[in-house]
């Protein structure tokens, strides 16, 4: 299967944790291909961000039309879209694609620093929200958005329902700032579901969002349907979360490389079995491809 090719139209953090640097790392740990439209600088680390430089529009087209245009894409993402200029642009560049869109309407940073202009909401809403395969607020953002609380459970199912009404063709409204345990609400235009986990408690979550949605759009560009590509993506934040790090005197990041640990285990374990075996066969079993040595442990387990 040829390598999933993730457009990334988003800010960039200077500090690692969260934004063009947040959506790379969520991408190429699952195996995607992470290209970008880098849509402004920040001066940025783990308390704040202290200066926004917003990239010309004629570069961020330029960037754009370069990629496209010789390696393609088979997602888009969407983060840090700072103008209503910028969103008009960003939404003129995706209408013509096929390859589904996942809107992350990145607001404000962790620290509360704005990221979004108060009139590109409006732009959104009206241009970018209709082209979006998902979008992916978080409470304070669906109320941006929707202009209403959403602070529960049935307030986060209706909100998603309403981003639907919009235009989007799904809507994950995030809720990791529930009383309580976390949750998702997901309506994908026919069923509503609600993902939910118990908390875990770190103020290291910077970049969740970012690596939340990106991994989302890196699954859809591997042909995975929306619902097993949310549940998998959680699952990645969920694991970034548990080994996120104190990087910084502020929020430090999620670590998505985590996610990679249960394969990295699988893979010593595997390396100590055959250490048991006589050398040739041990050989001829390492220059297997991934897939021929499963369809070999498949055979032995029948055996077994």
């Amino acid at each position: 299967m040829p390598t999933a090719r993730v457009l990334i139209i988003a800010g960039s953090d200077s500090g690692g944790g969260a934004g063009i640097q947040a959506d790379v790392k969520a991408a190429t740990v699952l195996g995607g291909h992470a290209m970008t439209v880098v849509t402004a600088l920040t001066a940025q680390n783990s308390l704040g961000v202290s200066a926004v430089h917003a990239a010309p529009l004629d570069f961020v087209r330029a960037q754009f039309r370069a990629v496209v245009g010789d390696i393609g894409a088979d997602a888009l993402k969407t983060g840090m879209l700072h103008s209503a200029e910028l969103v008009e642009l960003v939404a003129e560049l995706a209408a013509p694609l096929a390859a589904p869109l996942v809107v992350d309407p990145v607001m404000v940073a962790k620290g509360g620093d704005r990221l979004l202009a108060i009139e590109a909401i409006e732009a959104l809403r009206r241009r970018l929200l209709p082209l979006a395969a998902l979008v992916t607020p978080n409470l304070d953002e669906a109320e941006a958005i929707l202009g209403r609380t959403v602070r529960d459970r049935p307030a986060m199912e209706w909100a998603a329902r309403q981003l639907v009404e919009l235009g989007a063709q799904a809507a994950l409204v995030k809720g990791g700032h529930l009383a309580g345990d976390p949750g998702d609400a997901l309506f994908d235009g026919r069923q509503a579901y609600f993902f939910s986990a118990p908390r875990l408690h770190t103020p290291h979550t910077h970049g969740t969002g970012c690596t939340l949605a990106t991994a989302i759009a890196t699954l859809l560009a591997q042909g995975q349907a929306l619902v097993p590509a949310v549940e998998r993506a959680r699952l990645l934040v969920r694991r970034g979360i548990a080994a996120s790090q104190p990087l910084g005197a502020g929020h430090g990041p999620v670590v998505a490389r985590a996610d990679l640990d249960p394969l990295l285990s699988l893979g010593q374990t595997l390396d100590s079995a055959l250490q048991l075996l006589p050398a040739d066969q041990a050989a001829r079993l390492r220059a297997a491809s991934p897939q021929e040595l499963a369809e070999r442990l498949a055979r032995a387990g029948k055996e077994a």
